[in-house]
């Protein structure tokens, strides 16, 4: 086992492939000559040329649509957004094309194509490229929503999600790319819709996934200090869900809480607490409970930004809520 940063386990997955399938190739902004805006995509022009490693225009819809239609024909087409906040303008693409066009054309086409990038708030970007738009696609059928916490799973996860016949949104963290962890050696995946589970625990279930977890690592360990025993869960991809992991937890720990990077109207721990109560609402020993940014727009102001995300202290405010400790 090495120690590798967050990035360099994006391009391993990317490299790995592409060296396997000549059909794929890495389209989207700045990919090509400047390695890529976060350097994900650093050597690969040089490796495997212009007509794989392609640069764009600044203009999402259009390079989206040509990935869609170059999947319809035969292609495997890797597209990186700079942000998913710049994913909207080609959103039309992405759930009017991408995903519905398998139904559309009586399973005559499939689109096997990866959209991915970075999501959510990255610090003082304010409000226009901060959002977390994890729970909009997941809504949509048709789509494969992944979101990697740490190395090891951003590559075989996305080595998975390239090999998947259907669109894969595959959404990282600006501020985790330079994240270290360790990456096994050689040729491996990991399943789209498989939970991790984490840590084992008795008291407290909690579920997150993405840059949360790191969040919720660090909760812990508090937690542990006043003698709380979490069970923690790392969902890995939104859809699917693995829903099994969570309602078995619930039933060993009694109680669960959700921690997301999202506004809370609508979101994937809306989802999740209406599936617990629903399979598991006899094994509740407390209401299922949320740590969601709050219901505004980002602000700039660090201090507000800071108000705005979850942290430490929500989780574990939260945690002793629904363990019924003040």
């Amino acid at each position: 086992m090495r120690t590798i940063q967050f990035r360099e386990a994006l391009r391993e997955a990317m490299v790995e492939e592409m060296e396997i399938d000549s059909n794929i190739f890495l389209i989207g902004e700045e990919v090509a000559e400047y390695n890529g805006a976060y350097k994900v995509s650093q050597g690969m022009l040089e490796k495997f040329g212009e007509k794989r490693i392609i640069d764009t225009p600044i203009a999402e819809l259009g390079f989206a649509g040509i990935a869609v239609g170059a999947a319809m024909n035969g292609l495997r087409p890797i597209v990186e957004f700079m942000t998913f906040n710049f994913s909207l303008v080609a959103i039309d693409q992405v759930i009017n094309s991408a995903a519905k066009m398998l139904s559309m054309s009586g399973g005559n086409f499939n689109i096997p194509i990866v959209f991915r990038g970075p999501t959510g708030s990255a610090g003082q970007l304010g409000a226009q490229h901060s959002q977390s738009f994890e729970n909009w696609y997941a809504n949509c059928p048709g789509l494969k929503v992944v979101v990697p916490s740490n190395p090891a799973d951003a590559k075989g996860l996305l080595k998975t999600s390239i090999r998947d016949n259907d669109p894969v949104i595959f959404m990282e963290s600006e501020q985790m790319y330079g994240l270290k962890g360790e990456v096994p050696v050689g040729e491996y995946t990991i399943p789209i819709g498989k939970a991790s589970v984490v840590k084992e625990g008795k008291d407290v279930t909690i579920v997150s996934f993405g840059k949360m977890m790191r969040v919720v690592e660090k909760a812990n360990i508090e937690l542990i200090k006043n003698g709380i025993d979490v069970e923690i869960i790392d969902l890995r991809s939104v859809r699917p869900i693995d829903y099994n992991t969570l309602v078995n937890s619930v039933k060993r720990t009694n109680r669960l809480v959700v921690v997301e990077e999202a506004w809370p109207l609508a979101s994937i721990s809306s989802e999740i607490a209406y599936h617990v109560q629903k399979y598991a609402f006899d094994y509740l020993d407390a209401p299922v409970a949320r740590v969601t940014t709050l219901d505004v727009p980002l602000p700039y102001a660090i201090t507000l930004v800071e108000a705005f995300l979850p942290d430490v202290k929500k989780i574990c405010e939260v945690v002793n809520s629904v363990m019924y400790r003040s």
